[in-house]
């Protein structure tokens, strides 16, 4: 039996902050968990599957007492924020009318999206609902990402793969995959490809490197939990 556990999950706390930065009492707390799952699915929905397809790759939520600030990670930062900031303005308001708080959006671009794993889950995906041959989407993808400078790269599909009609599981794999060591920076992304004959699932794990001592992720936050710490070698 496999005994894998998830990439993130298992680094949340260690060298990976929380994508969802609040305190609350525990009479609040069924609410705002909730709350910050609606606010992903919405911006998902919003602008990723439908135009202007911003490519989104995460959401981070951050509360106080008094305002919710929303951090959107994107390849497309122009499209989320729209002419003259008219996209980000609507979707701000429509936040604000779905939680009932002051809502804050602000925008990271995602410098390289061949680095970044939810990008190039959704990549494969988009290849393959484009009627592309699976194994050419995946070491196109696998390439791709190994030439933006990852150390190492695992894409996984699964599902009844050219139309078969038995699910299998196929996949590509290049350089080092060091899934069991903490100190090493592992980006971890999966989506969906809705086909006419069935679901096909694309798990990607990308290696950029090992975390050295000090060094932080490009959003650096305020918040408790928002640090990325790097373990002291003993």
């Amino acid at each position: 039996m496999g005994q894998k556990t998830h990439p993130y999950g298992l680094r949340v706390g260690i060298t990976e902050p929380h994508k969802s930065r609040w305190y609350a009492p525990k009479s609040m707390f069924g609410e705002l968990l909730v709350e910050d799952y609606r606010i992903r699915q919405f911006i998902d929905k919003r602008l990723n599957r439908k135009p202007p397809y911003a490519a989104v790759s995460d959401v981070q939520i951050e509360r106080t007492r008094e305002e919710l600030k929303v951090i959107v990670k994107s390849a497309r930062p122009g499209l989320v924020i729209g002419p003259k900031g008219a996209e980000v303005d609507r979707i701000t308001e429509e936040l604000q009318y779905m939680t009932g708080r002051k809502v804050s959006i602000s925008i990271i671009e995602v410098k390289n999206p061949d680095m970044d794993s939810q990008l190039v889950a959704e990549g494969v995906c988009e290849m393959l609902r484009k009627r592309q041959a699976f194994r050419r989407a995946m070491k196109m993808k696998a390439e791709a990402v190994m030439q933006a400078g990852a150390k190492g790269v695992w894409i996984v599909l699964a599902g009844r793969l050219g139309g078969a009609e038995m699910s299998r599981t196929l996949d590509v794999r290049m350089g080092a995959l060091p899934l069991s060591t903490l100190q090493a920076n592992i980006d971890y992304g999966f989506a969906e490809a809705f086909m006419s004959y069935g679901a096909i699932g694309c798990k990607v794990w990308i290696f950029k490197g090992l975390y050295e001592k000090g060094q932080s992720d490009e959003q650096e936050s305020t918040a408790a939990g928002g640090r990325v710490k790097s373990r002291g070698r003993r």
